[in-house]
């Protein structure tokens, strides 16, 4: 092809028509690259085909401009690697000698663009590349990585020299192990995890390709060609025959290599532009596109994701050691003292070593041991590089066998008894592979995606990020975080039922079924094989069970119902499994994103624990001695702030017996202070304060009842970009909403509503009770995006009507993906159908909305009134 190209523009004069030749060639090789690609799916082969495309034109543009005979054009960068990825930019280097005319690469510079390339270019002379290189490891880095594609052969021979000899390895290194240091930390943002990108990413091709950046520099893994000649730069057989890693883990790091090199070339096609990142809107298609097939558990996605999960886990895993054995032959001696710790194992300075290279094939119980070690000698960082090796070749030694020798059952039991570094050891498990060989169940969840609109990790991370929640709730340092949590764990006996719940709360999801029942059974399993007391192999076996049920019993029922207590203390049934299932639920939620916690969550949570405990140790006292408690508490409070006596009873005396079960005693008395003077006014009354929680403000509305005051409220809250958290409806005796909301700002990353508080206060109350007053017209629901993981990973809506025991009161529970907009919504088909709200209990879990909606009306009590008004949400919510 390249020759008939070639004399097809050599007929032409016009330096246009052979610009529009070259660039309709390009195109349709590329085409033809796809094409074949696309049926045989083979990286390597592409890229390299990919990049002779490229230079194919570049030489002909290079001569067609007649450049200086003294110049060079190099390939530089992944292009000078000799593969080019679909729509990856084309780094070229002009070398010229000192002094030239560098004016007179821009017409082939120009060229290049016009021919459809994207070039990265730059002009230097030798001196300049040095100095250049000097100044910057990036550009160093690139100028390592090079090609001669046409031009003066010697020139280019003198670069390479020049550059290399002012290459100082050890601070290549340490400059390149930094670089993916600050890499790695920018890719732990949440968005991150959610849509990696495949290059940048922990376990990236960026991570690769400073294997053999720090390789090449120091003049290792160049294997002989089959001409006898040794390779121009590093590779992973050429690692394996300097004894760096073995054969079987060149392989393995080739094969992890190839997957995330199709992913990225699939990315480029299916963008039509360089795209590294496998945002929401390719992976659906992506999946498709490989053939991947939906289970009944899980999406294609999910299934592309996995693969690439574990790739990259596999690739980070292979870097760390790598770089290990790379620095232990390049850096500086080590004379630190080895010291003995027993017959296996020693240390030197902050790494644990191994005396004798076998040891984990001759006993695999070393395994365990050098984990339980890492654990118990806290100034250990972590193994050295030739433990890494050794671990990772022992691994197929955890077996069945391992899994039933006692020795290997008590090493991991002491592990997860002994809560000191108990975090740190169970990742470096995971980050060798170690938790997955010797939990099965647990290998199957390793980087397994869940896309539920709320979870960012996967859920082996989430699970471990689980596990380091519930021990910092003992970690003095974080006391401050939970104090309550952390006074419950420090005496709570058997620490180690915990840690287990943690575990195996989620190790069935995937499997289809209930992962709750699953991963109980398979709790029950491993507590009886590693010998639990039958006692807390039941606690653990319960709280995997049962590890949603708090948070549910939390989040969508009414605690100041005495019979939601009641039943949940029915379920728990004794102090211990109430104080476990708490630490274990508040771990649990923190740990599924950072955007899911709030201080609304965490008080609702903390009343049902202590409502409980309360009776669970035996308070049963009637209600009217409960709400008689609540009103001397109010009083009391009150009393401080107006002194007058019995300036209470006006409003009181409107007030049913509900309303002082439902409201807390702080809330009682900030009602009272602020409606005392005015207990039947003509408009509308709006008090804010900073919530008492610690987040968010605290609103309430006091008006003369009117159909639509919950709608309007939702609307203006909306339009302030505030998020109801939580909504407690009263009418009083007299005909007057007192209604109170917990709302929170959007932008909870700022900290909360920032620090001007106090003017969005005194705008509430000032814009909402006048838009209130004036009652007029509802305009349409706020609008705004979607967020991208909705839009390509819907939830399908739910809409739940049950019976209350109050006649014709109803429970309407609404599950939906979360959108502005969507709380005005549902209260506006409240208005359309007659329905009078009581309560909202609003629950968002990343952008998922699970709310319960107490109501009352006649429409509901009658089948096909139900069927209606369940009909006509489900529609609204699928619009």
């Amino acid at each position: 092809m390249a020759a008939s190209g070639a004399a097809a523009v050599a007929s032409s004069s016009r330096p246009d028509a052979r610009l529009a030749h070259w660039r309709k060639w390009l195109a349709d090789e590329r085409g033809a690259l796809r094409a074949g690609y696309l049926a045989a799916h083979e990286p390597r082969p592409f890229l390299r085909a990919h990049a002779r495309l490229v230079d194919t034109v570049l030489t002909q543009l290079w001569h067609d401009r007649s450049l200086p005979a003294d110049w060079a054009l190099i390939a530089v960068g992944g292009y000078g690697r000799g593969g080019l990825f679909p729509h990856s930019d084309v780094d070229v280097l002009v070398l010229v000698p000192e002094d030239a005319q560098v004016d007179l690469a821009e017409p082939f510079i120009g060229a290049l663009w016009d021919c459809g390339i994207e070039p990265g270019h730059s002009v230097r002379s030798i001196a300049q590349c040095v100095e250049e290189a000097e100044r910057d490891v990036t550009v160093l880095t690139s100028l390592l990585e090079t090609r001669l594609i046409t031009g003066d052969a010697k020139l280019f021979a003198a670069m390479k020299k020049a550059v290399r000899a002012d290459l100082k390895p050890r601070e290549f290194f340490n400059s390149k192990l930094e670089e993916q240091r600050l890499r790695h930390a920018r890719a732990l943002d949440a968005a991150f995890r959610l849509e990696p990108n495949l290059k940048e990413n922990p376990g990236g091709l960026r991570d690769l390709q400073t294997i053999i950046w720090v390789a090449d520099a120091a003049g290792m893994g160049r294997a002989p060609t089959r001409d006898g000649r040794t390779a121009e730069r590093a590779s992973w057989r050429g690692l394996a025959a300097e004894g760096l890693i073995t054969r079987a883990e060149a392989l393995t790091i080739a094969k992890d290599e190839r997957v995330l090199q199709d992913l990225r070339i699939r990315l480029h096609f299916l963008a039509g532009r360089r795209e590294d990142r496998l945002v929401f809107d390719h992976q659906n298609r992506l999946a498709v596109e490989m053939g991947i097939t939906p289970t009944a558990s899980k999406r294609a996605s999910e299934i592309l994701m996995q693969r690439y999960y574990r790739a990259a886990k596999s690739i980070y895993r292979l870097n760390t050691i790598l770089l290990q054995n790379i620095w232990a032959r390049i850096g500086p001696p080590r004379d630190m003292q080895v010291i003995a710790i027993d017959d296996t194992f020693a240390r030197r300075g902050n790494t644990l070593e191994i005396l004798k290279e076998d040891a984990f094939i001759r006993d695999p119980s070393n395994i365990l041991r050098a984990m339980h070690l890492l654990q118990a000698l806290t100034d250990l960082e972590g193994p050295s590089a030739d433990v890494l090796r050794a671990l990772w070749r022992a691994l197929p030694r955890i077996d069945a066998k391992f899994r039933a020798n006692p020795v290997n059952r008590e090493l991991f039991m002491s592990i997860l008894r002994e809560l000191t570094r108990v975090t740190f050891v169970l990742r470096k498990m995971n980050h060798y592979g170690i938790l997955a060989r010797y939990l099965p169940a647990f290998g199957r969840i390793v980087g397994q995606m869940q896309h539920d609109l709320f979870h960012v990790y996967t859920v082996d991370e989430h699970i471990l990020m689980v596990v380091r929640n519930l021990r910092r709730f003992i970690v003095p340092r974080f006391v401050h975080e939970y104090p309550f949590c952390t006074e419950l764990m420090r005496d709570f006996e058997r620490k180690e039922v915990l840690i287990l719940a943690a575990l195996f709360h989620d190790i069935a999801k995937g499997r289809g079924g209930d992962h709750s029942l699953l991963g109980a059974n398979d709790a029950r399993r491993f507590c009886r094989a590693h010998g639990l007391a039958p006692g807390d192999t039941d606690l653990v076996v319960w709280l995997v069970e049962q590890h949603l049920a708090m948070s549910q019993t939390a989040q969508k029922q009414d605690l100041s119902d005495p019979d939601v207590i009641a039943n949940f203390a029915l379920k728990v049934g004794n102090e211990r499994r109430l104080t476990a299932l708490y630490l274990l639920t508040v771990a649990d939620i923190r740990g599924t994103s950072p955007h899911v916690w709030n201080a609304w969550k965490g008080k609702l949570l903390e009343d049902l624990f202590k409502l409980t405990r309360k009776l669970l140790s035996g308070e049963r006292a009637p209600i009217e001695t409960w709400i008689e408690g609540k009103k001397a508490e109010a009083l009391r409070i009150f009393a401080q702030y107006v002194t007058a006596e019995n300036k209470h009873e006006a409003l009181w005396a409107e007030l049913h017996p509900a309303y002082f079960q439902r409201f807390e005693a702080s809330e009682i008395a900030w009602h009272a202070r602020a409606l005392w003077s005015r207990p039947s006014p003509e408009a509308p009354i709006v008090k804010a304060r900073l919530s008492p929680i610690g987040e968010g403000l605290q609103v309430m509305v006091y008006t003369p009842d009117q159909s639509g005051v919950f709608a309007r409220i939702c609307a203006y809250f909306e339009r302030m970009h505030l998020d109801i958290a939580a909504a407690k409806i009263y009418t009083t005796r007299h005909g007057y909403a007192l209604d109170s909301f917990q709302v929170l700002s959007r932008s909870r990353d700022s900290g909360d509503l920032g620090g001007h508080y106090r003017d969005v206060i005194a705008r509430i109350e000032d814009e909402l009770a006048k838009q209130l007053k004036d009652a007029k017209p509802l305009s349409a629901p706020a609008s705004g995006r979607v967020s991208r993981q909705v839009r390509h990973f819907p939830i399908e809506p739910v809409v739940n009507i049950a019976a209350e025991k109050r006649p014709n009161h109803f429970t309407v529970q609404v599950i939906a993906a979360d959108r502005p907009g969507l709380l005005s919504t549902v209260a506006r088909h409240f208005l359309a159908n007659a329905l009078n709200l009581h309560d909202a209990r609003i629950t968002t879990l990343g952008n998922r909305a699970e709310d319960v909606f107490v109501v009352e009306g006649e429409k509901l009590a009658r089948t096909e009134g139900a069927r209606e008004f369940k009909d006509g949400l489900l529609a609204l919510l699928k619009t």
